[in-house]
């Protein structure tokens, strides 16, 4: 497609000469540019999908895929026989009764509101995200009036397995004077650490029985938590189970329920990808200017090339080549960095804050313990295919005006 006459001359105007280094620094530049705003869209884009596919991870790993939730204040009763039939619905994993209320944790002068999970020992010994996620203590003491609690909940109140905590319940008892809420004392038996702050310092889990009695429900259940095989594909057991509710009782998938958590990174993830863009948008109208006063300052060549026998299409390749090859350097240059950068972030950024003596990344804003970083094949062939684009559009007009220029013209005077 191009010969080797227009390749060795495209390559010898992005030489720097002394009377042509202003226009060659311009270009570089702009090859610099490009690589940067490559690097860095490829490095986001990855972070805004590790951030996804973490988050979502422990979603699906922590809470179950479809929730089935009682309208009765005192729970529903036939929560096992609803668990049966939903087990052999097919796609469905596990179907789990569970006791869910808010708590308030106390120790000493601390106190902190808390999701309690009132869950069977093999149901959460089944739930890979906690059992293997276990920091002190062990699953085989929950039992009783006992917890498991999250790892920065525990270094909130100083706790370590064995030790009290007390939970608060605004349901409470009956007196002469009136309702009094509920307040007992439980044995901390595990504590785990799976990585999301949320569930780390906000979630406690209760043996079943337990739970029952400490809040209420008469022997019932709150809620029925059902895993599938593929959570992608959720609607299809959702149609099924539904068809087995009652008006007691109603439901919601993990989708529906963190509809507005999973949009907002959607749009988060599509605001930044539009921003950063721009990026690579501004180092291609430098190419465009650095080969305009590239065309300029070659006047006279283009025209003795075009006396010797050139033709327009060849004057035009040649400068499609010279700038083009500066948006390919730069992509490659930026993909190479941007992959790199983006399968060491964590790495660099711990060592950013040892350097800077600060955290750069706080789990209690963002909810993880580490950055997470995703690298997607189809977002990176997205991110070349913009590059590329963008660079060869931006040697269109030059190359244009080269091949249009006027040899009489461009000599007259010489």
């Amino acid at each position: 497609m191009f010969s080797k006459l227009e390749r060795t001359i495209a390559i010898r105007y992005l030489r720097s000469k002394r009377k042509e280094s202003f226009i060659s620094i311009i270009a570089w530049l702009s090859l610099i540019g490009i690589a940067l705003g490559v690097a860095i869209l490829i490095t986001v884009m990855a972070v805004m999908n590790g951030f996804r596919a973490e988050l979502t991870k422990q979603i699906l790993g922590f809470n179950g895929h479809i929730a089935v939730y009682s309208n009765a204040a005192n729970g529903m009763h036939d929560y096992q026989k609803l668990a049966d039939v939903i087990k052999g619905i097919p796609g469905v994993v596990s179907a789990t009764p569970l006791v869910e209320r808010q708590s308030m944790a106390i120790r000493g002068n601390n106190a902190v509101g808390v999701m309690v999970h009132g869950i069977k020992n093999q149901d959460l010994m089944d739930r890979k995200l906690i059992a293997d996620n276990i920091r002190m203590g062990s699953l085989d003491l929950f039992e009783g009036n006992s917890v498991a609690i999250g790892r920065r909940l525990a270094e909130k109140f100083d706790l370590r397995p064995g030790n009290s905590l007390m939970l608060m319940t605004p349901k409470g008892t009956a007196t002469a004077f009136g309702a009094v809420p509920k307040m007992q004392n439980f044995k901390v038996a595990a504590i785990f650490e799976v990585g999301w702050t949320q569930y780390d310092e906000g979630v406690i889990f209760m043996p079943f029985d337990t739970a029952q009695k400490f809040f209420q429900v008469n022997n019932g259940a709150t809620a029925v938590e059902v895993f599938v095989k593929d959570p992608e594909q959720v609607d299809i057991q959702s149609n099924e189970i539904r068809s087995f509710l009652g008006p007691h009782v109603r439901m919601g998938d993990w989708r529906n329920i963190n509809a507005a958590f999973l949009n907002a990174l959607d749009v988060e993830r599509v605001v930044m990808f539009c921003i950063l863009a721009f990026i690579i948008g501004i180092a291609a109208f430098n190419i465009l200017s650095s080969l305009v006063m590239l065309v300029k300052d070659k006047s006279q060549d283009i025209a003795i090339m075009r006396t010797m026998g050139a033709t327009r299409g060849m004057i035009l390749r040649i400068f499609f080549i010279t700038g083009s090859t500066l948006g390919v350097v730069g992509t490659f240059l930026g993909v190479v960095f941007g992959l790199l950068f983006s399968m060491n972030i964590d790495t660099i950024k711990r060592g950013l804050e040892s350097l800077m003596g600060t955290q750069l990344f706080s789990p209690v804003i963002y909810f993880l313990s580490k950055l997470p970083a995703k690298v997607e094949v189809d977002n990176v062939l997205l991110v070349i295919s913009i590059s590329l684009g963008i660079s060869f559009l931006a040697t269109i007009y030059p190359a244009r005006r080269a091949a249009r220029l006027d040899p009489v013209e461009a000599i007259r005077y010489e």
